[in-house]
């Protein structure tokens, strides 16, 4: 049974317009991924590849952009045009936030 006031706070999470859809975008493929790469300042597509090749791990191109425009849309991260076609992505405060919660929730599962 869930204790007192969280059925309200999960209830505000699920219909809550902003916290919905920061949610939604969360539960996609790699966008765990993309704010921690945001976080680590790799927020242009060459170093966020090079990273999760180094580490063993894909991403491709096309889902790297997708997710930073939803991130962006969000006010996760702002885009910064290197050329008409590409963008390099900083994270902002609320993305910052996140990325700190994020690190804080994993810590907390592995004690």
């Amino acid at each position: 049974m869930v204790r007192s006031g969280e059925e309200e706070k999960i209830r505000r999470i699920l219909t809550d317009s902003r916290l919905s859809a920061i949610k939604a975008m969360l539960e996609k493929d790699h966008a765990i991924d993309c704010i921690f790469l945001l976080h680590m300042g790799r927020g242009k597509w060459k170093e966020a590849k090079e990273f999760m090749r180094q580490n063993g791990l894909t991403l491709s191109d096309g889902t790297f952009r997708a997710r930073m425009i939803e991130i962006e849309e969000l006010g996760l991260a702002k885009g910064e045009r290197i050329d008409p076609l590409k963008k390099y992505y900083v994270k902002t405060e609320l993305g910052e936030k996140i990325a700190n919660l994020l690190l804080e929730f994993f810590d907390k599962l592995e004690k």
